[in-house]
């Protein structure tokens, strides 16, 4: 009925153009189709609905299969697949969908849209929908019974389907419905346990129950299991399957065992026998390293090992492999080749794109609700489910003062910070940050810019002003804000009270005036003021070196910024209280930066102080009146850092240990004396499972893997530790031909690992080798670390289910944890697939700015004025500089910076761009010096470290 046809992925990923339309681009038209006779094919969806499509007898089965991804707007249709029961009632669903494949179905024949692919964690998809239509699968396949669990399991997953069709419990409403829909084969005999599984749903959205579903279901044995009859040599009768993690073999309903592809040499089938080639393991006498099975026909077998083929290449591969070249004499073998787009392309997809959220029926569901609503948009926020797409790389500030996303999402406030509908706005549809709300004047900037002196050192004095502002508001977050908030606790303990109150005051008000002075210079050098003669006020050292003497006798109070932050956390260490009142602080709006952050500041202030001062002597000539008193406040303000820089250096490391014991959990005692952070990134490791996204973590004793876990604020639990004493490393991309791979081998485990590019393994590999150096050095391997090594087969990675009611609901209580919101470097890393090293955190200490810059999109014409912070990676975008808490953000991790081609008709003088894949901007600064700045402080949070270290920090590790 279907003609074969060459086709390929989708063109989005750089593959040729085919005539069907790629599954992950909905709302696009329906595939060309090859002229010939329309058939009508019948396909029965997921919640029972029949649809009919019109196709051409000589596409192939890909076409019919997009148009139905087509009609449904899905976006990850990679998942699904078409199925038939042909005349000897065998299941034929691994060829609809390939796209060199010639399909014939009898006549008549009902085809079903099926769940192909059943990922190992339900968070890796992206959309709503595509979970809507898992929950369809497992509700199926409950009801035919082939989800086996027990009861437990099946009366807690059939209670969040009956929530998200008729919603909250009633006694009588729920009692109906259960005798009127058959959900289980013996369901009867668990009647009484659902309902009281579902008395304690109240509140929860269609949306939520579906996670929760899936939640369940994929701890199950029998998840997403098709098994196919088979006998050993012995005659005894088992049932293969495939799965995310390899070939399996079950005796009834149990499974007995299980080959992992990282251990299957090679698969293949010869008539009815089924043969499974094992890699030799050298630690065991094996006599025989090929098994075999017997299956009913050659027919069923080479079905069996066509869908072994597209699992392990899905699951397994980077991109969607190569067609076997065709033979130019005989054939030898199947040339079949899995056609499509793998996982890791699916996920890659949705991260980059700006997919629109269409909203969708749910055709079983009474409940009257806006189901394109995502389960966040209910107070119960659910992990990997975020409204806009995967990837994007806005970060803007929420309504209580969060960020949200970390270049997960669009989303952001303005004013109170939500729309009618209670979502929060998108920074490029806010009315501050769009089109509409620019300021569109040009020739009264251009105006502006002609009456300020062009004079390099007015710009670099200039820099030592916005600075200045922005530092004294982040004094004003410890001063004032966080003040303010542990003065009217009773239970914060008054020693850390009064500790930063002398610590931290006096530097504010010396400040307070510091700025005073510089303003009024500034606007006398630009002749803004009344009191202006020229050339007695166009200098600056004067100023800097008065302040500076002022500031050396605060040395005392700066020496003791280090024990506040000892301190503070001493005392959110033994006082609950204390912890959840400087957690709650951390979530407002003030607080754009972890708190511990701004205890840092005015130790790193110096080092800004240090290098204004050093522009501007390399900028004078010695005769320059100036030049002397900036010299003379260079002199004192090095030794200065020289005198603070030991303690500033551990205090960074310190922090940064706090930091991260916030994003992980599964980790005790991250924070120890004499460990050292060194670097934190997004590599994949190679296992069971396949390849798989961890984040991990280096430091100078271990290196510590982490998956995101699910918790609100998307924290990252911890699945290994590898002691670094003893370790080697071997770059292993020849070995397992993965692409920029490399294996460590421990005391007790080695891990392959890949990086996402050459340069990312170089700096890994780099990193870690230095870290083994650091190790050795150490008198033994640490037995705390070597007690807890974990293994990726534990509980923790999936390798175990839970069956008890206690621990699924158990699994529902740990996302229901409020605590460390997700705006960390950590998630950005995640997301962007990239590293960063301590190196490039002390870079990022000195490479801070601030100040006007006009900022236009790349598809608007006007340009719109606002004032914006660089620090921590990430560009801090407010209205003006007396704001007190940013309107939006954007982490620059992963971003390119460069000067617009001649064809992007930017025809305005230092324009710099900012492109991330599809996402590009434009921002105009308002002098060549500005200009530079702006590109150098840029440069270096977008460039990864590998790099030598800033002269003031070569003694960091």
């Amino acid at each position: 009925m279907l003609e074969e046809m060459p086709s390929a992925a989708g063109q989005r990923l750089g593959a040729p153009e085919s005539f069907g339309v790629s599954t992950l681009e909905p709302g696009l038209r329906a595939p060309a189709q090859p002229p010939g006779r329309q058939v009508s094919i019948r396909v029965q969806m997921l919640d029972d609905t029949q649809e009919v499509f019109q196709i051409s007898q000589r596409s192939p089965g890909k076409v019919l299969f997009d148009l139905v991804c087509v009609h449904l707007n899905l976006a990850e249709g990679d998942y699904f697949g078409l199925e038939y029961q042909d005349q000897r009632k065998m299941m034929v669903r691994d060829t609809l969908t390939q796209p060199h494949t010639v399909v014939f179905c009898p006549k008549n024949t009902i085809l079903r849209f099926v769940v192909k692919f059943f990922p190992p964690d339900h968070t890796q998809l992206s959309e709503e929908l595509t979970r809507y239509l898992f929950a369809l699968q497992i509700k199926h396949d409950l009801a035919c019974g082939r989800l086996i669990c027990n009861d437990t399991s099946a009366a807690l997953m059939v209670s969040h389907i009956i929530q998200s069709e008729i919603g909250d419990f009633d006694e009588t409403q729920s009692w109906q419905h259960l005798l009127h829909n058959k959900y289980l084969p013996d369901q009867d005999a668990i009647r009484d346990k659902i309902t009281e599984c579902h008395r304690k749903h109240v509140g929860q959205t269609p949306a939520v129950s579906d996670y929760q579903l899936l939640e369940i279901a994929r701890r199950l044995e029998m998840y997403g299991v098709r098994l196919h009859p088979a006998k050993d040599r012995e005659g005894t009768k088992l049932s293969l399957a495939v799965a995310h993690t390899g070939v399996l073999v079950f005796q009834g309903y149990t499974k007995i065992n299980a080959f992992n592809w990282s251990k299957v040499r090679k698969l293949s089938f010869k008539r009815k026998r089924f043969l499974i080639k094992l890699r030799a393991d050298p630690t065991q006498n094996a006599h025989h390293d090929t098994l075999e099975f017997a299956m009913a026909s050659r027919d069923c077998c080479k079905i069996f090992w066509k869908i072994c083929v597209e699992y392990h290449a899905f699951f397994r591969l980077f991109e969607e492999p190569k067609p076997k070249p065709k033979p130019i004499l005989f054939t030898r073998g199947s040339s079949f080749r899995f056609s499509g787009r793998t996982q890791k392309q699916i996920i890659d997809y949705v991260k980059d794109s700006e997919l629109k959220k269409v909203p969708f029926e749910r055709k079983h569901s009474k409940i009257l609700s806006n189901s394109g609503m995502s389960p966040q948009s209910s107070s119960f926020r659910v992990p990997g489910s975020e409204d806009s797409p995967l990837g994007s790389p806005h970060v803007v500030v929420n309504g209580n003062g969060s960020v949200n996303g970390q270049g997960m999402g669009s989303t952001g406030i303005l004013g109170t910070g939500h729309s009618p509908e209670g979502r929060h706005l998108s920074p490029l549809t806010s009315p501050l940050l769009t089109d509409a709300g620019c300021v569109r004047n040009d020739d009264e900037e251009e105006a502006r810019r002609k009456k300020f002196p062009t004079d390099k050192a007015y710009f670099i004095a200039k820099e030592l002003l916005t600075t200045e502002r922005t530092y004294l508001k982040d004094l004003q977050v410890i001063t004032e804000s966080f003040q303010g908030v542990a003065g009217k606790d009773e239970a914060f303990p008054d020693f850390v009270k009064n500790l930063i109150s002398a610590s931290y005051d006096p530097v504010y008000k010396f400040h307070q005036g510091f700025l005073r002075e510089v303003e009024q210079r500034l606007a006398q050098w630009s002749g803004r003021s009344n009191a202006h003669i020229k050339g007695d006020y166009q200098r600056i050292g004067d100023i800097l070196l008065k302040n500076i003497q002022g500031l050396r006798q605060l040395t005392i109070h700066l020496q003791k910024h280090s024990e506040c932050l000892v301190e503070l956390e001493r005392a959110c260490r033994s006082s609950r209280k204390a912890e959840a009142l400087c957690r709650d602080f951390e979530q407002q709006r003030v607080c754009y930066l972890p708190f511990n952050i701004f205890l840092l500041r005015p130790l790193h202030r110096l080092l800004h102080y240090k290098l204004i001062l050093e522009r501007l002597c390399k900028h004078y000539p010695p005769t320059h009146d100036d030049f002397r008193d900036c010299r003379a406040a260079l002199a004192d303000i090095s030794e200065m850092v020289l005198q603070l820089q030991g303690t500033m250096m551990k205090m960074e490391n310190f922090q940064k240990l706090l930091e991260l014991k916030k994003d992980l959990t599964g980790i005790d005692n991250l924070a120890f004396p004499g460990r050292e952070f060194i670097r934190l990134g997004c590599l994949s490791k190679l296992s069971g499972k396949g390849l798989q996204q961890r984040m991990f973590f280096l430091f100078s004793d271990c290196l510590v893997y982490t998956s995101r876990g699910m918790t609100p604020s998307n924290q990252f639990k911890v699945h290994g530790q590898l002691p670094l004493y003893g370790m080697t490393i071997r770059e292993s991309e020849e070995e397992w031909g993965v692409p920029h791979s490399f294996t460590l081998f421990g005391q007790r485990q080695s891990v392959v690992v890949a990086a996402s590019c050459a340069s990312e393994m170089e700096r890994w590999v780099e990193d870690i080798r230095m870290a083994i150096d650091l190790a050795e050095q150490s008198s033994s391997p640490s037995t705390d670390l070597l007690s807890t090594s974990l293994s990726d087969n534990s509980k923790s990675d999936g390798g175990a289910e839970l069956e008890s009611e206690e621990e699924l609901c158990g699994s529902r209580s740990s996302l229901e944890r409020q605590g460390h919101r997700g705006n960390t470097t950590v998630h950005v890393c995640w997301h962007r697939n990239t590293s960063v090293s301590m190196v490039d955190f002390s870079v990022a200490v000195e490479n801070q700015l601030s100040g006007n810059l006009l900022r236009k999109f790349k598809n608007s014409n006007g340009w719109q004025k606002l004032w914006v912070v660089f620090t921590n990676f990430s560009l801090f975008f407010y209205k003006s500089h007396q704001d007190d808490y940013p309107l939006a953000s954007l982490p620059l991790l992963g971003y390119s910076v460069t000067v617009p081609s001649e064809s992007e008709n930017i025809h305005k003088d230092y324009v710099f761009k900012l492109h991330f894949k599809s996402h590009v901007y434009y921002f105009r600064s308002e002098s060549e010096y500005t200009f530079e700045r702006w590109m150098e402080v840029i440069r270096s949070a977008t460039c990864s470290a590998s790099r030598s270290l800033p002269s003031t920090r070569k003694d960091l590790y």
